[in-house]
């Protein structure tokens, strides 16, 4: 089987609608693909509609969270990193996380308009209104990007995020993430499954700790994205050895967004057996099959 666990659409930062990402997955010779956008399960049921026959949809999400470094425990503090969160088969109408992706729908729309009101500001070809209709419901410094790159301003969206929209970039802006624990009691409490998805991605910044990642064990999380496009093979090594201490399953995944990033549907992929644990620790949401 190839099993696909992390892609995006157009109803976030990816490029393609719900539809053709499905049928992009059935082409790509996959089995089974996870629609995971961004702090939102708007792309689930045309998803679901437009499933070619033989490939299964697991419908997920990842959401955006923030952690201390270190850890979580009595004095919790210092460096504060970004973490993303996959998560699976959840109970997409659950009160409290429902909630929490509202309130991260609002926080992406509000960085995003004052980042564009800023290049604006500075004379940039960015018109904050066009960026956010364009965007849909989970905007994201992707759409801004494509703005970008579309006036001519920058000849990709990396070259973007290179520059005018890195954290370290005079345009950026802060978001409150959901907190990484509360992250996954969230998804636990609504029978989901809960990943941490390239949590040694280096260039992207400060990582969890290993001692952080043994905390949130206890308190549901189900396993580590391994195989992906920002892990070299050190990284996958420390990441399988580490998941195996902990009792963890490993998933493998593209991390697809269509145009926005170069990687293919495919590129990495998750093992049966991880992708049974997964199946059988949910209980929120099933897996939509043609």
């Amino acid at each position: 089987m190839r099993i696909d666990l992390h892609t995006h659409s157009k109803v976030s930062d990816g490029t393609d609608t719900p539809a053709q990402l499905v049928t992009a997955a059935a082409a790509a010779g996959l089995d089974v693909v996870a629609l995971t956008d961004h702090d939102t399960t708007s792309g689930w049921a045309e998803a679901a509609a437009a499933l070619p026959e033989g490939l299964t949809l697991v419908p997920g999400m990842e959401l955006s969270c923030a952690s201390p470094a270190e850890g979580f425990g009595p004095g919790a503090g210092g460096r504060q990193v970004a973490v993303h969160l996959l998560a699976y088969l959840f109970d997409p109408e659950h009160p409290e996380l429902a909630a929490e992706r509202l309130r991260l729908r609002g926080e992406r729309t509000r960085r995003l308009r004052v980042m564009a009101e800023r290049m604006a500001a500075d004379g940039l070809p960015v018109d904050p209104d066009a960026v956010l209709s364009a965007a849909g419901p989970s905007a994201g410094r992707p759409h801004l990007a494509r703005a970008l790159m579309e006036a001519g301003v920058v000849s990709s969206v990396g070259e973007a995020f290179s520059d005018l929209l890195s954290s370290r970039g005079r345009y950026y802006v802060h978001k409150e993430d959901t907190p990484l624990l509360r992250g996954v009691h969230l998804v636990a409490a609504a029978g989901g499954v809960s990943v941490l998805a390239h949590c040694r991605a280096q260039s992207r910044g400060a990582m969890l700790t290993d001692d952080a990642i043994a905390e949130l064990v206890p308190e549901g999380l189900g396993g580590v994205e391994v195989d992906h496009v920002d892990h070299d093979d050190r990284d996958r090594r420390h990441l399988r050895s580490l998941a195996a201490e902990l009792g963890l399953f490993t998933t493998g995944s593209s991390d697809y967004h269509g145009r926005n990033k170069v990687v293919r549907l495919g590129t990495h992929t998750t093992g049966p057996q991880d992708y049974e644990q997964l199946l059988d620790a949910a209980t929120g949401a099933t897996v939509v099959r043609r």
